[in-house]
């Protein structure tokens, strides 16, 4: 008995073939594209990184007013978007796991663990780092 199957269209979104390498200001231009994709579904499907977001738009105004240097103006921004940068990296590593199969797996939840791990350790960074230069 042969099975068929239909694909839905965001199936077939997720099994187009690899984009064809590009150099030079067409790379960086590809790169920018690829960029904004990933943003935009981190935003589209993960709350944690909207939360981070908003969080780093009402804190980034005042990390500028209330750092007393440019250094601790820059240490209080650079905390905000190294948390978002953990946690983008911690999506990427939860879909890759996902895209791998959805049934439990120790190493698969040892991996999102791992992860989830990294970003507790980037709020806790930011939370010390405004701390001791506001204090």
């Amino acid at each position: 008995m042969q099975r068929t199957t239909t694909k839905s269209a965001s199936q077939s979104e997720l099994h187009q073939s690899v984009p064809p390498k590009t150099k030079g200001v067409e790379r960086l231009i590809a790169a920018t594209k690829y960029s904004k994709q990933g943003i935009l579904s981190a935003l589209r499907s993960e709350e944690a990184f909207r939360l981070e977001c908003l969080a780093a738009l009402v804190l980034a105004p005042i990390a500028i007013w209330l750092g007393e240097s440019g250094v601790e103006r820059a240490l209080l921004v650079l905390v905000l978007f190294f948390v978002l940068i953990v946690e983008l990296l911690n999506s990427a590593i939860e879909s890759v796991v996902d895209r791998i199969g959805l049934d439990y797996n120790k190493l698969s939840g040892d991996a999102k663990d791992m992860g989830s791990a990294a970003v507790l350790f980037s709020i806790s960074l930011a939370i010390i780092t405004w701390l001791l230069l506001l204090m």
